[in-house]
């Protein structure tokens, strides 16, 4: 981590000295100075961009065509680019096969749960067809959604025992071939996968007790054994810091254990979720379990068996399905991902867009297709650079991004799509940012965050701080805007809270003196 941030350094020394500003640039409102001014800024580095949509001119602009650090505001780009090449009505489908006959209710065979890459194999899903999302994914260590996170996964195991099926003589395979599994994407370091039950992790919510000296309770979600915590821990005062220990002592990859001690402080509920090693051999347990529970005697994958997946691809024909999930539309897991910053979601999209026929048989990556599609928009792909979905490496100049969300603004999705965004002061990542400013509920917009700890001054520095999207004014003008922040390091308890709230509030000046 604090090596990739030095090297974050350099390139930026790099690319910043390699761009020259072209053209005059107005100058922000006075009340919008004095926000950068601030003492805590001394040290940071600014750029942003307003622009009208309408009139096609830049309202007002600082280093403008200059690259920065945007943290998450790079899942503008991955959202959009999903949008353009599967469309906003997109549904992932998750099938399950067998490799056999079944006779008198016994599949003489395997059944492989095949991996698409839907984001929400999950609890999500609400009657209403969206999914729901607590504005603190739990991924981020916030609390996780009430429904059951295995919701899909049972269903997919009773529709197998719809079909007659009462024992497998094979095993319980899960193919995760689409696209590479295993790395961790860059921020909440969650494993990558085509397969993602309950977003890879396994919830472990601690309730402290009412009193000092009272244990705390331990609730994990989902029950499983693929995971098995002995926790003893107990309450302390509130305002002392929690001196929580987790530490895996597991000799079976199977079935892991974790052990937790130490204590946490009176107050609210915490999530020190564990984060699934391996997300297919999960799969492997959980259906498995499912299964048996739904009444289909079966037994997951032994670990000592190879796959071979050409073999397995036989079996994938229509009349071999024994279950199917079939998503909600791209356009509602947008939502969750822009509103949340979901980054695992953001993370296995590229690898989901290179998996895809048109750019596997031509040995295109996903970030190839996002070039073909933004070249075609007519952007100047100078002033981005876009290593991963999620931001962990990326820049952006603020003029490209403003650009980028005028191409957004005319497509037929770009309704959908700002209905993704985060609202200022409502919900989503910008649910605390100047909740009482004038322009609450009226700026639409992604965050960004990449910070780092300074081990020097003990202190987080944060690198890059971003907010990107859009707002009406009073008067109706559309307004695309993009406001960077670069190396904030001030001594506060939260140097990222303080910027994010600064660029909120930049955002609602300029809501306000916008005519």
């Amino acid at each position: 981590m604090i090596n990739r941030s030095i090297r974050t350094l350099a390139r930026i020394a790099l690319v910043a000295t390699a761009v020259t500003t072209t053209g005059a640039q107005p100058a922000p409102d006075k009340r919008i100075a004095a926000v950068m001014d601030r003492p805590e800024f001394v040290h940071a580095s600014w750029g942003m961009e307003f622009y009208d949509l309408g009139t096609k001119k830049t309202l007002f602009a600082v280093n403008r065509d200059r690259l920065f650090v945007p943290g998450s505001t790079t899942k503008l780009l991955t959202m959009g680019t999903a949008f353009e090449t599967l469309g906003p009505d997109h549904r992932f489908r998750t099938r399950v096969y067998r490799t056999g006959p079944v006779r008198n209710g016994v599949l003489e065979g395997d059944l492989v749960f095949v991996g698409s890459g839907d984001p929400n194999l999950s609890g999500r899903e609400r009657p209403d067809g969206s999914y729901a999302f607590i504005d603190v994914d739990h991924s981020y260590s916030g609390q996780p959604l009430p429904s059951d996170p295995l919701t899909v996964i049972r269903d997919m195991a009773r529709q197998v025992a719809a079909r007659g099926i009462r024992v497998v003589t094979g095993q319980v395979i899960v193919d995760a071939s689409l696209f590479r599994e295993g790395d961790r994407e860059g921020g909440t370091r969650v494993t990558m996968s085509p397969v993602v039950i309950n977003d890879n992790v396994i919830d472990i919510v601690v309730t402290p007790g009412v009193r000092a000296g009272e244990p705390a309770a331990v609730n994990v979600s989902p029950k499983t054994s693929y995971l098995t915590v002995f926790a003893n821990l107990v309450t302390i005062d509130s305002g002392r810091p929690a001196t929580l220990r987790a530490v895996e002592d597991s000799t079976d990859r199977d079935h892991r254990t974790l052990v937790m001690t130490g204590g946490v402080p009176r107050g609210a509920a915490t999530n020190p979720r564990w984060v699934v090693p391996v997300p297919s051999r999960y799969g492997e347990i959980v259906f498995t379990e499912a299964l048996n529970e739904a009444g289909v005697r079966a037994i997951p994958r032994l670990a000592s068996r190879s796959l071979d997946r050409s073999r397995l691809a036989a079996s994938y024909t229509d009349s071999l399905v024994v279950a199917e999930r079939v998503s909600l539309p791209l356009s509602a897991e947008a939502r969750v991902l822009l509103k949340t910053s979901q980054n695992l979601h953001a993370s296995n999209f590229p690898l989901l867009l290179g998996s895809l026929p048109v750019a596997r048989d031509s040995n295109k990556t996903g970030f190839d297709l996002a070039n073909a599609w933004l070249t075609r928009a007519g952007l100047d792909l100078n002033g981005a650079v876009q290593g991963d979905g999620a931001g962990a490496d990326a820049y952006f100049s603020p003029a490209f991004m403003t650009r980028y969300l005028e191409v957004i603004a005319g497509k037929p999705w770009a309704a959908a799509f700002k209905a993704a965004l985060p609202i200022l002061g409502k919900d989503g990542t910008l649910a605390a940012i100047q909740v009482n400013a004038p322009a609450a509920g009226q700026v639409h917009a992604k965050t960004g965050t990449f910070s780092s700890f300074d081990p020097l001054n003990r202190r987080s520095i944060v690198h890059g701080k971003g907010l990107a999207g859009y707002f009406t004014t009073k008067s109706g003008r559309e307004i695309a805007f993009a406001i960077y922040v670069n190396n904030v390091a001030a001594n506060v308890p939260d140097p990222a809270l303080l910027a994010g709230q600064a660029l909120g509030e930049i955002a609602s000046i300029a809501w306000e003196v916008i005519r």
